[in-house]
């Protein structure tokens, strides 16, 4: 019977043996690697399609679409480079972004500090006000968005599309913010307290450090969509001066619509700032989610 035990016990764990490397690396399942690439390969190559296609001429991509480059052409991206409209496109997207960013963390980090940490009456409707935000997008309020911005005087101007982008992103910022906010323990409140730290020298010196990544996860997510927004800009901005990059995208391609190479190329190059800015706080997003539902 014991014998017996030991057989059925053994085999599963020499099963598990045999699926770690020679470092002790246990690895998954084939089928999850296979579907994971196959995922990958979907996203990445309408991608790798449009950069390699910048580097190509019209009669390349009409003679064979699929095919690489040869030869090789950096004029496509050189002209663009060299364009005032992209680096005015380029501009207007950074300061719409920028100045997103700043006023959904600012204005985040407040609401979430008085939701976390003061009990009040309202305190759970307000939360869940927020939280119903985050089902609104801003295609289903354009129509009545578009008639407080243009009575305010604020069409074509790009204070009309930063406010609305602060106020859609403040719904994302606060669920975030709000658990790393509570987290942080009373005791230590109260200990500052006793040390003579006034409830905004508290806020300054130990919730905002403490909650940091919280902080650049929201601001992250508030960059990045700002700079990828489209709809909004669509309907607030017309003036050619004030188009953002999505916006300077179309516009440059109906005016160069014979020329796809070109497109192509200012393509890629508009969307390249956001894959480098993805890419490099990738981490800081991802821990700052894990840290928000730790907390």
């Amino acid at each position: 019977m014991t014998d017996t035990l030991k057989t059925s016990v053994a085999i599963p764990v020499a099963s598990i043996r045999g699926r770690r490397n020679a470092a002790g690396i246990r690895w998954g399942s084939p089928g999850v690697y296979l579907l994971a690439l196959v995922l990958i390969t979907i996203c990445i190559t309408p991608v790798l399609y449009i950069i390699i296609g910048g580097f190509r001429t019209n009669s390349q991509i009409t003679a064979d679409p699929s095919a690489w480059p040869s030869p090789w052409v950096f004029a496509n991206y050189t002209d663009v480079l060299a364009s005032d409209v992209f680096w005015t496109a380029m501009r207007n997207s950074g300061i719409s972004a920028i100045g997103t960013t700043l006023g959904a963390v600012v204005l985040g980090v407040m609401a979430s500090y008085v939701i976390a940490r003061y009990e009040f009456s309202g305190k759970a409707v307000m939360y869940s006000l927020f939280a119903a935000g985050l089902m609104f997008p801003v295609t289903v309020a354009i129509t009545p968005l578009y008639l407080l911005i243009r009575n305010l005087g604020l069409v074509n101007n790009l204070a009309g599309i930063i406010l609305p982008q602060i106020a859609f992103a403040l719904p994302t910022t606060i669920i975030i913010l709000v658990p790393f906010l509570k987290a942080i323990p009373k005791e230590l409140e109260e200990a500052a307290s006793i040390d003579g730290a006034s409830r905004l020298g508290f806020f300054w010196r130990m919730v905002i450090p403490l909650s940091l990544p919280g902080v650049i996860t929201v601001g992250i997510l508030a960059f990045i969509g700002a700079w990828n927004g489209y709809m909004l800009p669509l309907f607030i901005l017309n003036d050619q001066s004030l188009l953002t990059l999505p916006l300077g995208v179309q516009n440059f391609a109906s005016q160069y619509s014979v020329d796809t190479a070109r497109v192509l190329a200012y393509t890629s190059l508009s969307m390249l700032p956001a894959l480098i800015f993805f890419s490099l706080f990738e981490r800081r997003i991802v821990g700052g989610l894990t840290g928000a539902v730790k907390g």
